[in-house]
Protein backbone atom coordinates (compact mmCIF):
# COMPACT_ATOMS: atom_id res chain seq x y z
CA UNK A 1 0.00 0.00 0.00
CA UNK A 2 1.56 3.68 -1.55
CA UNK A 3 1.78 6.14 1.57
CA UNK A 4 -0.60 8.55 -0.30
CA UNK A 5 -3.60 5.46 0.33
CA UNK A 6 -2.21 4.55 4.08
CA UNK A 7 -3.21 7.87 4.01
CA UNK A 8 -6.55 8.56 2.87
CA UNK A 9 -7.44 5.31 4.58
CA UNK A 10 -6.28 6.65 8.03
CA UNK A 11 -8.05 10.04 7.23
CA UNK A 12 -11.31 7.69 6.40
CA UNK A 13 -10.56 6.03 9.67
CA UNK A 14 -10.54 9.24 11.87
CA UNK A 15 -13.43 10.82 10.10
CA UNK A 16 -15.56 7.62 10.94
CA UNK A 17 -14.25 7.39 14.49
CA UNK A 18 -15.11 11.46 15.17
CA UNK A 19 -18.75 10.70 13.52
CA UNK A 20 -20.12 7.88 14.76
CA UNK A 21 -19.67 8.35 18.29
CA UNK A 22 -21.38 12.00 18.12
CA UNK A 23 -24.48 10.54 16.17
CA UNK A 24 -26.93 10.59 18.70
CA UNK A 25 -26.55 14.25 19.83
CA UNK A 26 -25.81 15.47 15.64
CA UNK A 27 -28.63 13.67 14.09
CA UNK A 28 -31.08 11.83 16.62
CA UNK A 29 -31.86 15.12 18.05
CA UNK A 30 -32.63 16.88 14.96
CA UNK A 31 -35.62 14.66 14.32
CA UNK A 32 -39.03 16.30 12.53
CA UNK A 33 -41.15 14.93 16.29
CA UNK A 34 -38.31 16.09 18.17
CA UNK A 35 -38.55 19.96 17.37
CA UNK A 36 -42.29 20.45 17.23
CA UNK A 37 -42.42 22.52 20.69
CA UNK A 38 -38.98 24.51 20.01
CA UNK A 39 -38.77 27.91 18.21
CA UNK A 40 -36.40 27.38 14.95
CA UNK A 41 -32.70 27.52 15.26
CA UNK A 42 -31.37 30.77 16.07
CA UNK A 43 -34.41 32.59 17.72
CA UNK A 44 -34.02 32.47 21.59
CA UNK A 45 -35.96 30.30 23.44
CA UNK A 46 -38.85 31.00 26.19
CA UNK A 47 -37.94 28.83 29.49
CA UNK A 48 -40.38 26.65 29.71
CA UNK A 49 -40.15 22.50 31.06
CA UNK A 50 -39.80 21.93 27.50
CA UNK A 51 -37.00 23.52 27.45
CA UNK A 52 -35.50 22.02 30.92
CA UNK A 53 -36.10 18.97 28.95
CA UNK A 54 -34.46 19.23 26.07
CA UNK A 55 -31.71 20.12 28.17
CA UNK A 56 -31.59 16.52 30.17
CA UNK A 57 -32.49 14.70 26.72
CA UNK A 58 -28.92 16.46 24.77
CA UNK A 59 -26.72 15.95 28.64
CA UNK A 60 -28.39 12.11 27.77
CA UNK A 61 -26.87 12.48 23.83
CA UNK A 62 -23.67 13.06 25.40
CA UNK A 63 -22.96 10.58 27.55
CA UNK A 64 -24.63 8.07 24.90
CA UNK A 65 -21.71 8.68 23.48
CA UNK A 66 -19.61 6.65 25.60
CA UNK A 67 -21.37 3.56 24.84
CA UNK A 68 -21.68 4.44 20.76
CA UNK A 69 -17.68 4.45 20.89
CA UNK A 70 -17.19 0.84 21.43
CA UNK A 71 -18.60 0.04 18.02
CA UNK A 72 -15.74 2.20 16.11
CA UNK A 73 -13.31 0.81 18.46
CA UNK A 74 -13.83 -2.74 18.05
CA UNK A 75 -14.24 -2.38 14.10
CA UNK A 76 -10.48 -0.32 14.35
CA UNK A 77 -9.18 -3.37 16.25
CA UNK A 78 -10.33 -5.84 14.51
CA UNK A 79 -9.44 -3.57 11.09
CA UNK A 80 -5.99 -3.45 12.33
CA UNK A 81 -5.72 -7.59 13.22
CA UNK A 82 -7.55 -8.58 10.07
CA UNK A 83 -8.17 -5.64 7.68
CA UNK A 84 -6.74 -2.61 6.59
CA UNK A 85 -4.09 -1.18 9.28
CA UNK A 86 -4.39 2.42 8.16
CA UNK A 87 -8.26 2.57 8.60
CA UNK A 88 -8.36 0.36 11.66
CA UNK A 89 -5.97 2.61 13.21
CA UNK A 90 -7.18 6.26 12.69
CA UNK A 91 -10.95 4.85 13.73
CA UNK A 92 -9.30 3.48 16.96
CA UNK A 93 -6.49 7.09 17.14
CA UNK A 94 -10.19 8.99 17.09
CA UNK A 95 -12.58 6.94 19.47
CA UNK A 96 -9.67 6.83 21.94
CA UNK A 97 -9.66 10.95 21.67
CA UNK A 98 -13.37 10.62 22.51
CA UNK A 99 -12.83 8.57 24.93
CA UNK A 100 -10.42 11.05 26.44
CA UNK A 101 -12.15 14.01 26.01
CA UNK A 102 -15.62 13.38 28.00
CA UNK A 103 -13.51 11.75 30.88
CA UNK A 104 -11.48 14.51 31.48
CA UNK A 105 -14.34 16.55 33.07
CA UNK A 106 -14.55 13.97 36.21
CA UNK A 107 -10.45 15.46 36.79
CA UNK A 108 -11.26 19.21 36.40
CA UNK A 109 -11.60 19.56 32.89
CA UNK A 110 -14.22 21.53 30.49
CA UNK A 111 -17.88 20.63 31.39
CA UNK A 112 -20.01 18.96 28.95
CA UNK A 113 -22.14 21.73 27.11
CA UNK A 114 -25.34 20.08 29.13
CA UNK A 115 -25.04 19.34 32.24
CA UNK A 116 -27.65 18.66 35.25
CA UNK A 117 -27.17 21.84 36.89
CA UNK A 118 -27.80 23.89 33.65
CA UNK A 119 -31.41 22.41 33.55
CA UNK A 120 -31.78 22.76 37.28
CA UNK A 121 -31.11 26.77 36.91
CA UNK A 122 -33.27 27.50 33.81
CA UNK A 123 -35.89 25.81 35.61
CA UNK A 124 -35.58 28.03 38.80
CA UNK A 125 -35.50 30.78 36.70
CA UNK A 126 -38.44 30.15 34.72
CA UNK A 127 -40.38 29.16 38.30
CA UNK A 128 -39.24 32.65 39.36
CA UNK A 129 -40.70 34.78 36.36
CA UNK A 130 -44.00 33.24 37.72
CA UNK A 131 -43.90 34.29 40.70
CA UNK A 132 -43.53 37.82 42.44
CA UNK A 133 -40.14 37.60 42.65
CA UNK A 134 -40.17 37.96 38.48
CA UNK A 135 -37.63 40.76 37.39
CA UNK A 136 -40.94 42.76 36.07
CA UNK A 137 -44.36 42.14 35.94
CA UNK A 138 -44.53 40.64 32.46
CA UNK A 139 -41.08 38.38 32.78
CA UNK A 140 -40.87 36.59 30.14
CA UNK A 141 -37.31 34.95 30.08
CA UNK A 142 -35.87 33.88 27.02
CA UNK A 143 -32.31 31.78 26.41
CA UNK A 144 -30.44 33.77 23.86
CA UNK A 145 -26.91 32.67 22.60
CA UNK A 146 -24.88 34.97 25.41
CA UNK A 147 -27.21 34.19 28.10
CA UNK A 148 -30.58 34.45 29.89
CA UNK A 149 -32.38 37.48 29.46
CA UNK A 150 -36.19 39.26 29.55
CA UNK A 151 -37.30 40.97 26.44
CA UNK A 152 -40.04 42.87 28.28
CA UNK A 153 -37.50 44.94 30.85
CA UNK A 154 -34.23 44.20 29.16
CA UNK A 155 -33.00 42.47 32.27
CA UNK A 156 -30.33 39.96 32.22
CA UNK A 157 -31.21 37.24 34.31
CA UNK A 158 -28.30 34.70 33.71
CA UNK A 159 -24.90 34.72 32.27
CA UNK A 160 -24.94 31.00 31.22
CA UNK A 161 -24.20 30.50 27.51
CA UNK A 162 -26.58 28.76 25.21
CA UNK A 163 -25.20 24.98 23.48
CA UNK A 164 -26.42 23.56 20.74
CA UNK A 165 -29.79 22.17 21.48
CA UNK A 166 -30.77 19.87 18.82
CA UNK A 167 -32.51 22.02 16.30
CA UNK A 168 -32.15 21.49 13.04
CA UNK A 169 -29.82 24.20 12.20
CA UNK A 170 -30.75 27.14 9.83
CA UNK A 171 -27.29 27.89 8.18
CA UNK A 172 -26.19 25.26 5.41
CA UNK A 173 -25.67 21.91 6.13
CA UNK A 174 -22.07 21.12 5.19
CA UNK A 175 -21.17 24.78 7.65
CA UNK A 176 -23.64 23.70 10.35
CA UNK A 177 -22.45 20.16 10.68
CA UNK A 178 -18.80 21.18 10.60
CA UNK A 179 -19.43 23.75 13.45
CA UNK A 180 -20.92 20.81 15.29
CA UNK A 181 -18.13 18.44 15.15
CA UNK A 182 -15.67 21.54 15.59
CA UNK A 183 -17.04 22.21 19.37
CA UNK A 184 -19.08 19.42 20.23
CA UNK A 185 -22.02 21.19 20.88
CA UNK A 186 -20.40 23.65 23.06
CA UNK A 187 -21.50 27.56 22.61
CA UNK A 188 -18.68 28.72 20.41
CA UNK A 189 -18.57 31.45 23.34
CA UNK A 190 -17.13 29.23 25.79
CA UNK A 191 -14.01 29.21 23.88
CA UNK A 192 -13.52 32.68 23.58
CA UNK A 193 -14.19 33.03 27.49
CA UNK A 194 -11.47 30.87 27.92
CA UNK A 195 -8.92 33.11 25.96
CA UNK A 196 -6.76 34.06 28.74
CA UNK A 197 -7.20 38.38 29.19
CA UNK A 198 -3.11 40.01 29.50
CA UNK A 199 -3.71 42.73 32.77
CA UNK A 200 -2.67 46.28 31.65
CA UNK A 201 0.33 47.44 33.22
Amino acid sequence: MSFLSATGFFLLGVLLGTILPRFPFLMLSRTRGFNTKLPPHPEPLPLSPHLTQRVLHMRMFYWMGLVVVILPLILGIASVRWGNAAFGFGLWVSSSWLILNRLQYFVGGMPPPWTKEMAVELQVLADKAESSDGCCNWASPHWGVSGVYCPNCNSKLSDMLRPDLGRKRSDRRPFGFLYLLLTDGHSVLTFFDQIPVAEEE
